[in-house]
Parts: structure tokens; sequence; C-alpha cells
């Protein structure tokens, strides 16, 4: 395994832990302290942000929005979705468009992430 494979495999774990806590998060009865909505809409966008660093990072020959945004868009809707069935949480498609935010600002960020010269190692 060359030094560039072995970089993927770290980001690729990054991003299966990353999933693996948000998803944890998303469909827990246990509440979190948050000051008002808003808050909660920046945790999305935030979520959604490093999921996006992390999926671009792991599949670093697809292109990013056919593939890996549209990826991301379906996760957030899966678990809207799953958050519809669970006596605790609902669906909010609020939610859904701060995590296109996210993606997209992501997509804004990523020509000055991609050129961060440890990053292109």
């Amino acid at each position: 395994m060359n030094r560039s494979e072995a970089c993927t495999w770290v980001f690729r774990t990054g991003l299966v832990i990353s999933l693996i806590f948000i998803t944890s998060m998303a469909t827990t009865s246990r509440t979190f302290p948050v000051v008002g909505t808003v808050n909660d809409k920046i945790n999305h966008v935030a979520a959604f942000f490093v999921l996006a660093f992390f999926m671009d990072f792991s599949f670093p020959h697809r292109r990013f929005w056919t593939a890996k945004g549209m990826s991301l868009l379906g996760y957030g809707l899966l678990v809207e979705i799953i958050q519809s069935f669970l006596p605790y949480r609902f669906f909010s498609m609020l939610d859904l468009a701060a995590d296109a935010v996210g993606i997209a600002l992501y997509c804004a960020c990523s020509p000055v992430i991609v050129r961060c010269s440890r990053l292109r190692r």
C-alpha cells in the first residue's frame, strides 16, 4: 500500500466514524442542551461540512456533486425519514436544507482546502 492509498484509508475511517457518530446523535432519545433552533441548524451545517470533507478525500477520483454530494444529501434524507418514525424526533425539511448548506459550503471552500499542501500528499 502506497502513501496515497494509506491516506485515503485514513479519510475513509474518518468518514465511517463520522457517519456512526452523526447517525447515533440523530436517533438517540437523549437530549443535549441547545440554544434555540438556530444552533441545531448550525450543527447540521457543520456535520455535513465535515462529512463532505471526509467523503471528498475518501474517494479522490470521483466528481463531488454527482457522486459524493448527492450521496450525502440522500443520507441526510434517510436520517430525516428514520427520525419521522421515532416518537422523540420528527422529520424536518429545515434540517435537510441545513444539510445541503453544509455540503454547498464545503463545495465553496474545497478549492482552498484541496490546495493545502498536507492534504494533497
